[in-house]
């Protein structure tokens, strides 16, 4: 059905929905790639393109030549040049809402790892604060720390918290198998109930978990007991399998 018809010009509902998809990955490609070297590089590249339809338009046979020639190697030259983009790109898509029904938190091999790590840090008496994204968006948390965009492994969160890293205070946001960010800073609790015996990593965690849907993994530095948080609600003296069987239930992780 046409929406304009104006001489030569046609412009269709089907038209529409072109523009507004194109636009749509145009500003997703964009955000991925803003504050980066790549956001210049793409620059150049609109550049080109904008040169070959000036090209196309005047038909100028050696120029037209060049790049139609050019054309066949630039999808490639696209993903060498944007790979760590790309790549970003496509954990953001995958970490969308739409698609999360139908992908589990890389599932138990991750749960294995967190709790392989939080068995290992109450063994050291190495505190430890880990927090699970789940559908509530952590972006103003992860903003507070240092991003670090690394697979989930139980030895690399322990060297996190260990007390001579310079990561070690504050808060690991987890989402799926990712860890986005460390030393992140979390909110204190606003519950005037909590037990005043629980220190700041305690109420940190029960603040976030008031907060958000997330779900959060504490290891005290003081007695080395592992717990949960979830909902503002605390589990305590959590072991490995303990540990294991409750995030496997709150994450839905069979």
């Amino acid at each position: 059905m046409d929406i304009f018809n104006i001489g030569f010009l046609e412009f269709t509902f089907r038209d529409l929905i072109d523009i507004l998809l194109v636009t749509f990955l145009v500003y997703k490609l964009y955000q991925a790639m803003s504050g980066t070297r790549a956001a210049q590089m793409i620059f150049g590249l609109i550049l080109i393109v904008v040169i070959s339809f000036v090209v196309e338009i005047f038909k100028l046979e050696g120029m037209t030549w060049i790049i139609r020639n050019i054309k066949t190697v630039w999808i490639i030259i696209f993903v060498i040049i944007f790979q760590p983009e790309l790549r970003r790109l496509l954990i953001q898509a995958g970490q969308s809402k739409i698609f999360r029904p139908f992908v589990k938190l890389s599932d138990y091999k991750v749960i294995e790892s967190l709790a392989s790590a939080a068995n290992e840090l109450s063994q050291k008496r190495y505190g430890g604060l880990v927090v699970i994204a789940r559908e509530t968006g952590m972006k103003a948390i992860i903003e507070t720390g240092i991003k670090l965009q690394a697979k989930v492994t139980d030895s690399l969160i322990v060297s996190i918290f260990s007390p001579r890293s310079p990561l070690h205070d504050g808060a690991v946001i987890i989402n799926e198998d990712m860890i986005e960010a460390a030393k992140c800073i979390l909110p204190l609790t606003q519950n005037p109930n909590v037990d005043p015996n629980f220190g700041t990593r305690h109420q940190a965690a029960l603040g976030v978990s008031e907060e958000t849907d997330a779900v959060v993994i504490i290891v005290s530095e003081e007695t080395g007991k592992i717990s949960i948080a979830h909902k503002g609600k605390l589990k305590t003296d959590l072991n490995y399998n303990s540990l294991i069987e409750n995030l496997s239930k709150l994450l839905n992780v069979s």
